[in-house]
């Protein structure tokens, strides 16, 4: 009986090459997912403002112009000036630049306290994730509002206590569990007993085996606190106890002069909520897109991967269709 050929292996050339993670997980983000795509667009203009705010703004933060005060939107003032005449356009534009430093920060600061305490709680187990769990338990039950305004009272106000502040927060607030599910649901694969029987110490493990793989974790834990942080922010801002005058934060926009001129110059008021939620509603969409996209446990996937799932899937559901069609033919 003659041996069937063997398959030829494929040329080199012939090998489709996969695009970069990064771009794939965009190229994904376009077409599957239109509005974290509006959401990735507000970001980056967010981002591109605060950035270049010296640039763009037409006029200085605090400039003030007596006689342009109460001034409704027109050709000098394209949103309207403030009851001491300064420019509100330039002064969003400044507050960019704020919600981009306390977005950024204080996520930051966020996520590296969850990654330390939620991978030691989750690797070690035992005794010392039940002494962190119930501590972080216990943090929760208080209202973290109140306890920022507690805070807040005590060191006063400032961009730089509000952004540690709010990321010593979220850093004891939520994220630890998010972080410990995800360690203790890779720490029994076989490449991690494999570095334990080694003789690795347990930081290198977490470091280079567990931090890689969770990172999906932490991309979304990121991306859906630094709207929170930025509401965060401008809520204590409306209250008086978050960044001080004249420094433009769109909270304390709204409070203040905003509030008290509201019926008298509405824009005031209308300008900054606004540039609040189009931002908090952008990062939002952003964030829920990539929990969809990076998450293996939904249908989306994990980055290229979901890609090559979705295909089987489809394939599979075609191949359903035909044998159906094929038996109810017979």
């Amino acid at each position: 009986m003659a041996e069937e050929p063997r398959a030829r292996p494929p040329a080199a050339e012939e090998v489709k090459k996969r695009p970069p993670l990064l771009l794939e997980l965009v190229t994904r983000l376009v077409k599957e997912k239109p509005l974290g795509t509006i959401g990735g667009v507000i970001v980056l203009v967010l981002f591109l403002t605060g950035v270049f705010a010296d640039v763009l703004a037409p006029f200085g933060y605090n400039e003030i112009m007596l006689g342009d005060r109460l001034d409704p939107p027109s050709g000098a003032h394209l949103l309207g000036a403030d009851n001491l005449g300064r420019d509100l356009l330039s002064r969003i534009i400044y507050g960019a630049r704020i919600s981009m430093y306390v977005g950024l920060g204080a996520t930051t600061i966020g996520i590296f306290f969850n990654l330390v305490i939620g991978t030691i709680s989750g690797y070690f187990g035992g005794k010392i994730d039940l002494t962190i769990q119930r501590f972080t338990d216990a943090f929760m039950c208080i209202p973290f509002l109140f306890i920022i305004l507690t805070i807040m009272s005590i060191v006063g106000p400032g961009l730089w206590q509000v952004i540690f502040i709010i990321g010593g927060i979220y850093g004891f607030h939520g994220g630890v569990r998010v972080i410990r599910s995800a360690v203790i649901g890779i720490k029994e694969n076989m490449y991690v007993e494999a570095a334990k029987a080694i003789g690795s110490p347990a930081p290198r493990i977490m470091i280079q085996h567990m931090l890689p793989n969770i990172m999906p974790v932490v991309i979304i834990t990121f991306t859906m606190r630094m709207g929170s942080a930025i509401l965060m922010e401008s809520m204590i801002s409306f209250l008086g106890f978050g960044i001080p005058p004249p420094i433009p934060s769109w909270g304390g926009m709204l409070s203040g002069s905003g509030r008290q001129y509201m019926l008298l110059a509405p824009w005031m008021a209308l300008w900054p909520g606004l540039a609040l939620a189009t931002v908090v509603y952008g990062v939002n969409m952003l964030g829920d897109a990539l929990r969809d996209l990076l998450d293996p446990r939904l249908r989306g996937g994990l980055g290229r991967f979901g890609g090559v799932g979705k295909q089987k899937s489809k394939k599979a559901a075609q191949a359903g269709v035909t044998s159906q069609e094929s038996s109810d033919s017979r």
